[in-house]
């Protein structure tokens, strides 16, 4: 099994209702991603997929999803607070369907971790990274 990770960050802001009192506030952070993805086979260039389209599909819910945006506006977080665990699958769940979308190869996201702050990250496993 070969892994790949790419980094990115975004800056966004969000209120948590019944976590703690600071969490209550309005408030934002400057979140730091980091996306893996798998899969068991290299291509013939002896790399498992390029970094180019993982960064693309990140980039793409990052940057044009989150980045500067009160996250508990977004469609999907009206029904559920905008927790950095369920940012990490919002992330996760989006870009896997990108990269379904645009790669023939059969790679999975494996891990995607969501730091709020220097020392605070939410990390998602999805269930399965087998095709």
């Amino acid at each position: 099994m070969f892994e790949l990770k790419v980094k990115t960050r975004f800056a966004g802001a969000h209120q948590l209702t019944m976590v703690g009192r600071k969490c209550e506030n309005l408030h934002g952070h400057n979140w730091h991603v980091e996306v893996c993805v798998a899969g068991k086979k290299l291509n013939s260039a002896g790399v498992l997929a390029d970094f180019g389209d993982i960064k693309k599909a990140v980039r793409q819910v990052v940057e044009e999803e989150l980045d500067h945006k009160f996250l508990n506006e977004l469609e999907i977080f009206k029904r559920m607070q905008p927790t950095s665990e369920r940012i990490a699958v919002y992330i996760a769940q989006r870009v896997q369907a990108l990269l379904d979308q645009d790669l023939e190869k059969d790679i999975r996201v494996s891990k995607v971790m969501a730091w709020e702050s220097d020392d605070s990250c939410a990390t998602y496993f999805p269930e399965s990274i087998e095709k």
